[in-house]
């Protein structure tokens, strides 16, 4: 769904829906179509947003072939379904080390930019992909570190080939979390201090983001204020007192993000039911449907 922000910009509200367990194109659309109907009886016609989570295996084949990628399309655009933004699956299918020190992470999110850009509705010109946060922080010595500065430089020159040849932009998001190389904002900015700040950016849960951090608002700002963009927003738990983040991601005078996932455990019912709370709860802070006029909270 597409909402705006008192300052004009459009934010993006999906709901996060994960293909891991589709083994192919067909097994892909049967489990659209069954998140679509769900989610439809909470809000019936219109418009609904996805952030699809696809495995190595079924990236790999949608990034290969066109036609599974129209078919995906085909059936997206017939639901009044919309996809913005895509996350890369957790494990390497046996195909190396699945962290940033080894390249299947790189080629992985290079698939979903490839799928994402013919997902993308007509209208838009960017979107947005998930990934972890380089990896473990008790593993990452000095090779691991050199070899996923490569990787990251790889990832970014990939980005800048494929808009330069589609015109229209992918950022990829990469998220902090205990244990990682990417943990406190502190060294969350350490590590991403060199990457390309236009492309690459940081995907925060805003429920890691509350547990672990020792002032969240404060945390937020150290990486905004870094130059590093929040590429993506996740809510992972909408019982949490996540509204004053938002609120503080989603200031008045400009939006810190664009892209806000409700990325919940559960059924499709479930997630249909946590979808339209954050909604109501986004609209609370100031955000309305994109055709109404926008009033700031």
């Amino acid at each position: 769904m597409r909402l705006r922000h008192p300052s004009g910009r459009i934010v993006h509200l999906s709901c996060g829906i994960s293909l891991d367990q589709a083994a192919d194109v067909s097994a892909a659309v049967d489990r659209v179509a069954a998140a679509n109907g769900a989610l439809r009886e909470h809000f019936g016609t219109g418009t609904l947003t996805l952030a699809l989570r696809l495995s190595y295996r079924l990236a790999a084949t949608f990034a290969e072939d066109r036609r599974a990628r129209t078919r995906l399309r085909t059936e997206l655009d017939a639901r009044g379904l919309e996809v913005i933004t895509l996350s890369g699956a957790p494990g390497g299918d046996g195909e190396g080390p699945s962290d940033w020190s080894g390249p299947s992470r790189v080629r992985h999110t290079l698939d979903l930019a490839r799928i994402l850009v013919d997902l993308l509705p007509f209208e838009e010109v960017r979107g947005a992909i998930a990934t972890s946060g380089l990896g473990r922080a008790d593993e990452w010595d000095e090779t691991r570190q050199k070899a996923g500065a490569r990787h990251l430089s790889r990832l970014s020159g990939g980005l800048a080939d494929l808009a330069w040849r589609v015109g229209r932009a992918v950022r990829a998001g990469f998220q902090p979390g205990p244990g990682q190389v990417l943990d406190s904002p502190e060294q969350t900015v350490a590590a991403l201090s060199r990457i390309d700040k236009d492309r690459l950016g940081v995907y925060l849960d805003l429920a890691t983001v509350l547990r672990d951090w020792p002032s969240p608002e404060a945390g937020i700002d150290r990486i905004t204020d870094a130059g590093l963009s929040v590429v993506t927003a996740r809510i992972s738990d909408p019982g949490i007192a996540w509204q004053p983040l938002m609120r503080h991601l989603l200031a008045a005078d400009a939006a810190r993000t664009e892209y806000v996932d409700v990325d919940v455990p559960g059924t499709d019912e479930q997630r249909g039911v946590a979808l339209a709370y954050v909604l109501g709860e986004l609209t609370a802070l100031g955000l309305v449907p994109e055709q109404q006029p926008c009033t700031a909270p």
